[in-house]
């Protein structure tokens, strides 16, 4: 089963090549659509891939086991499948760790030329350091009294735990209406084991050693605490090392890079990908 994905591509051009945007955990490509629109609309000659990760956003049902590898053999192949061939991926937290997973994975095979990561550490990380407040939605989602008469109940119930106005209606796009109301759609069961080989697994090897012709970028969040200062130094090195295979960018956020600054995000990849 492909995963499920929309394409934003320009109006009355035929692509020749494909980006593909992943979201962080328990969100779904749509919270990339702005990026995709906007990028678009300065390279028309490529289409924006959104893609819903396994047991997110419309591809639930998604089969084989809830790991980091599985996650990246799913976009893999969804990758094989585009009519305009992959070329670029831009990835945010939980994403970014499945894009690197991918081109571990595949290297020279995945043709990519450009992977973009943002906010997102490249190093395991078993204690959850940095990604705190994630584990607490998830908890907090499991404990939940389900099931919601209406969205806006869902809404009130999640602001009474969370009261950051942002998380509740974003994390209310991922309600499914059942038989007897609403519950939230991305099983936690698989969250939990989602994260838990995230948190797992190291790939600074491949952003030390990119296949060639392929270069990552990284992008930082500066009031983010996902990548900790021995990573920013970590990553300036290689940039340093690797000039124009290794990247590092820094925008004036948090966490939520292509929400709080999507103008931002998007000028780094037009002049990175350039």
């Amino acid at each position: 089963m492909a995963l499920a994905h929309d394409i934003v591509r320009a109006p009355d051009r035929t692509p020749t090549r494909s980006i593909l945007l992943l979201h962080g955990i328990l969100g779904s490509g749509a919270n990339l659509r702005t990026i995709a629109r906007r990028f678009v609309a300065a390279r028309p000659e490529w289409a924006a891939v959104l893609v819903d990760l396994r047991r997110h956003g419309a591809s639930l049902e998604a089969p084989g086991p809830d790991t980091l590898a599985q996650a990246a053999e799913d976009v893999a192949s969804l990758a094989r499948s585009l009519e305009a061939p992959a070329r670029a991926v831009l990835a945010h937290s939980f994403g970014g760790k499945v894009a690197l997973q991918w081109l571990a994975t595949e290297r020279e095979r995945a043709g990519l030329e450009h992977v973009m990561i943002v906010d997102s550490t490249p190093g395991a990380r078993e204690d959850a350091r940095g990604s705190e407040s994630t584990v607490r939605v998830v908890e907090m989602l499991d404990a939940l009294p389900y099931p919601f008469d209406s969205r806006d109940a869902f809404v009130k119930a999640v602001l009474a735990q969370d009261p950051r106005p942002a998380i509740a209606p974003w994390l209310a796009m991922s309600l499914r209406r059942s038989d007897d109301g609403f519950r939230f759609g991305p099983p936690i069961p698989s969250i939990r084991a989602l994260l838990a080989s995230y948190f797992a697994t190291d790939l600074w090897g491949v952003v030390e050693a990119p296949p060639e012709g392929t270069s990552v970028h990284v992008v930082i969040g500066e009031r983010s605490g996902v990548l900790d200062e021995t990573d920013r130094a970590r990553l300036d090195a290689l940039a340093a090392r690797l000039p124009g295979r290794v990247t590092v960018d820094r925008l004036a956020t948090d966490h939520w890079v292509h929400a709080e600054d999507p103008e931002g995000l998007v000028r780094v990849m037009l002049a990175r990908m350039a």
